[in-house]
């Protein structure tokens, strides 16, 4: 996940865990606005920052750039495992047999949204010589866009023009780019230093969407605050921390667009009515209002009152929603509300820093084999069972580097998995009887930097584990911190351990390893810092190959130097928990929701009259 969308993810784990979108109705006031032919879903938000795609990374800009721009290509939304498929392009690319050389054809009759910026203020064409405009926006050293990694030394010419860009002067765009060409109006074609499989997947992502010169040029810095793409969706108004609204763009009719909602699925999708729009034109949804809704007690309220359609199950809920089975009670199903439940591409890890001489890889060999022996007694200190408990058994357990069901997951269980009595006979090993330091002769004491403030259940997760470490005689010390001392601390290597998590940018496991390869050190991703040339070789072999038999030979590999160097501890692997009515159709959770919300519909007939029973118990929100 991109460095802005990992902050989002751990600051509020619980949030990612619980809640993607609320589909539904909001209140009385806006409900009375509501026009009989119009299908309108009022849904929750974060706080977006900017509109830009290159510049905005957090998940819930990402979410909103996603219904206003778009790329080369999308994901399939029903089909699993995770598939891509075209979007603006005409077709699939013609791939180079050596893999260095990918050819799209554009989709002709593609318009932008009518804006000011442009001729007459009447959207033009897209060409394929937007899309080497923008992909070179986000190789401009002077847009500091978070995106870069995406294509950081992949595409031939592109690192040159990202020097030249560091100028005082402005970027010249016009600087020809060898890998990066539009061989004719509606052919693009992208010239590679190396095979990179994962290319399709990265133009799947909002760094490759396409934007209109013409808007940059006339917007400027404002530009983030003022989207122009080809998607579905047009942003309408937008009052920053309160509320943003987005309407069907005219522009994607009058372009004689042929998009529709898939028409294959599995037999269990089918029985879930998630095909019976199949074949439809999409979007289905003319409206969206999205509210920043700061406490997770109002969006409940507001499910129940069937004032949202859409929510996610607090802790503090858990008990009344979901049985001793994992099911929904009886009461909730009688209302209409249904549960769906997935796991997610994501993990959580504690990571040790290589640097600190205390549970690092220092020069001393024998200190270094200790240090991984002390790493190892902390990982079988690790208590699954109780970490899920506290989070309502809402939680998968993780056994290496990659989850499930990417390739190259482990499936048997870590031989450093909880274990007392292995984790005291580790710790003698270490150095640390009893947990006991010679040199002091009190009790080791390690402290964990946190991204967050020490409340709520960010506070009780880490007492749990201060507890479960406190039964090998280790004292385990929090650090709290506000999200930008913390980053900064890691980006200067000056964590002991630290607690985070990553959200898959890509369903491959490569988008998992890479946060082990030791060029992507701080203030890279790799935060542990974390360093073995085995592995290094490896990661540099995996990462030009597709998914294969002889490529997931090496992925275990891989994950076994890792479990067995133990940098971090894996905590858990988080499944998706999510209530919805059943006016809203096409549900289906995505670990890759950009773009999606233009399958989603919503039956106004049943919510009207689930709405009409329940008139008293709605309740006045208005975003702040």
């Amino acid at each position: 996940m991109t460095y802005e969308i990992i902050k989002v993810f751990f600051t509020k784990l619980i949030f990612l865990i619980l809640v993607f979108f609320s589909f539904g109705c909001s209140n009385t006031e806006t409900q009375n606005q509501d026009r009989d032919d119009e299908i309108i879903s009022y849904t929750r938000t974060s706080r977006i920052r900017g509109l830009d795609p290159a510049i905005s990374g957090e998940v819930s800009s990402s979410l909103a750039i996603s219904k206003i721009y778009e790329g080369l290509l999308q994901y399939d939304y029903l089909h699993r495992p995770y598939k891509v498929i075209p979007l603006l392009a005409s077709d699939m690319p013609t791939i180079s047999d050596d893999g260095l050389t990918y050819i799209f054809k554009i989709r002709k009759g593609i318009f932008f949204q009518d804006d000011i910026c442009f001729k007459n203020g009447i959207g033009r064409e897209l060409i394929a010589e937007d899309f080497v405009y923008s992909i070179k926006r986000v190789a401009d050293v002077k847009n500091n866009s978070s995106g870069y990694w995406a294509f950081n030394g992949r595409i031939v010419g592109l690192d040159l023009f990202r020097e030249l860009s560091e100028s005082s002067k402005k970027t010249d765009y016009s600087l020809l780019v060898d890998g990066l060409k539009a061989l004719d109006k509606y052919t693009l074609q992208i010239k590679l230093t190396s095979p990179y499989p994962q290319l399709l997947y990265i133009l799947t992502m909002h760094y490759a969407f396409a934007v209109p010169f013409e808007a940059i040029d006339y917007y400027g810095k404002s530009f983030v605050n003022n989207p122009v793409g080809t998607g579905p969706y047009i942003l309408e108004s937008w009052k920053r921390n309160s509320r943003i609204e987005f309407v069907r763009n005219p522009k994607w009719n009058e372009s004689n667009r042929f998009d529709f909602y898939p028409k294959f699925g599995t037999k269990d999708q089918k029985e879930r009515g998630l095909l019976i729009d199949a074949g439809e034109k999409i979007p289905f949804v003319d409206r969206v209002i999205q509210y920043v809704i700061d406490d997770d007690t109002t969006q409940w309220m507001m499910f129940l009152s069937g004032q949202l359609g859409s929510s996610g199950i607090s802790r503090d809920n858990w008990d009344v929603v979901i049985n001793t089975d994992k099911f929904l009670t009886q009461s909730l199903e009688k209302k209409g509300i249904k549960l769906n439940t997935s796991p997610t591409l994501t993990l959580s890890y504690i990571g040790f820093n290589w640097d600190d001489p205390i549970v690092g890889n220092v020069n001393n060999p024998k200190q270094s084999i200790k240090n991984r022996k002390l790493r190892q007694a902390l990982s079988c200190a690790y208590d699954f069972d109780k970490m899920n408990k506290f989070m309502n058994n809402r939680l998968y357990p993780i056994n290496g580097p990659i989850p499930e069901p990417l390739s190259g997951h482990m499936k048997e269980k870590s031989e450093y998995s909880f274990n007392i009595e292995k984790a005291k006979k580790l710790l003698i090993e270490a150095g640390y009887p009893n947990g006991i330091d010679p040199n002091t002769g009190r009790r080791l004491e390690l402290t964990i930097e946190v991204g967050s403030s020490g409340v709520g259940d960010t506070k009780q997760m880490l007492d749990l584990m201060a507890n479960m470490f406190n039964e090998i005689g280790i004292n385990l010390q929090p650090s709290f911190n506000t999200w930008p001392s913390f980053i900064e601390k890691l980006n200067r290597r000056q964590a002991q351990l630290y607690q985070l998590g990553w959200v898959a940018d890509y369903p491959d496991a490569e988008n998992f390893l890479q946060l082990f390869y030791s060029k992507n050190e701080s203030p890279g991703p790799n935060h542990s810092n974390y360093l073995n040339k085995e592995f290094d070789r490896l990661y540099e072999t995996i990462k030009t190959m597709h998914d294969t038999p002889e490529r997931t030979i090496l992925l275990n590999k891989m994950s076994k130097i890792i479990v067995n160097d133990s940098p971090w501890i894996f905590l858990y692997q988080p499944l998706s928990f999510s209530l919805i009515h059943d006016w809203v159709k096409n549900y289906e959770y995505h670990a890759f929701p950009y773009g999606m919300n233009k399958f989603r519909n919503i039956d106004i007939k049943t919510k009207k009259s689930w709405l009409n029973l329940n008139q008293d118990k709605k309740i006045n929100f208005k975003g702040k």
